[in-house]
């Protein structure tokens, strides 16, 4: 049960949730009837929850059919991975100007696991990079930043593409951009970890794993 003043807003936080981790998934509908019974609450905050995640291009209303968890079309996703590609770079460069060593060790945490690791599991390394990349962002302590970020990325998981490339791809470019972010080079960091997401955009693009809405 979400016991909240404004029903909404708790609502609307773990409807998030729900899209990032698979409960919900894109171009499922969205039964109000369930999600509330589901979620302890009436139709009334549910609503205005989904209004607010249809004003950010999660949820889409369809004329005498309902509310559908968006289906990302090909040019939104790669306009998310534009984004990617632009917010991750500045957050590394930010991260370059602070020269934190704790923050190089809770990036480096994330991969020492798989250093020497012949057959590295998949998922695992799946979650490491997910923590690698929200870290970027969330270490440079810039909430507008972090915002801005959390838009692309749950917009991102929505695509649900998992892990673009393996693990023996990207694992040397992680610690290339954190070596860089160590030795206080913001221009390599930057350079580096827009060059890191733009080799999964191209992937995905030529791989054609974007699935595009009918």
């Amino acid at each position: 049960m979400i016991e909240h003043t404004d029903l909404s807003k708790p609502i609307y936080k773990r409807l998030k949730e729900m899209i990032r981790n698979g409960e919900l998934k894109q171009g499922e509908k969205l039964v109000q009837e369930k999600i509330a019974e589901r979620l302890g609450v009436s139709r009334t905050p549910l609503m205005k929850a989904l209004l607010a995640l249809e004003n950010e291009y999660l949820v889409e209303s369809k004329p005498r059919r309902g509310m559908y968890l968006r289906v990302l079309d090909r040019k939104e996703i790669i306009d998310i991975y534009v984004c990617r590609e632009a917010i991750e770079g500045m957050a590394a460069r930010v991260l370059a100007t602070k020269k934190n060593m704790s923050h190089v060790s809770q990036l480096k945490a994330c991969f020492n696991p798989f250093t020497s690791d012949t057959d590295i599991d998949v998922d695992a390394y799946a979650k490491a990079d997910e923590t690698f990349h929200s870290l970027l962002i969330k270490l440079t302590d810039n909430t507008p930043l972090d915002k801005i970020y959390f838009f692309n990325d749950i917009h991102d998981r929505v695509v649900g593409h998992g892990l673009v490339r393996a693990p023996k791809d990207t694992l040397k470019e992680h610690f290339d951009i954190i070596e860089a972010i160590a030795i206080g080079d913001a221009d390599k960091a930057e350079a580096l970890t827009r060059l890191h997401i733009n080799k999964s955009k191209e992937l995905l693009i030529n791989q054609h794993k974007i699935k595009t809405s009918e």
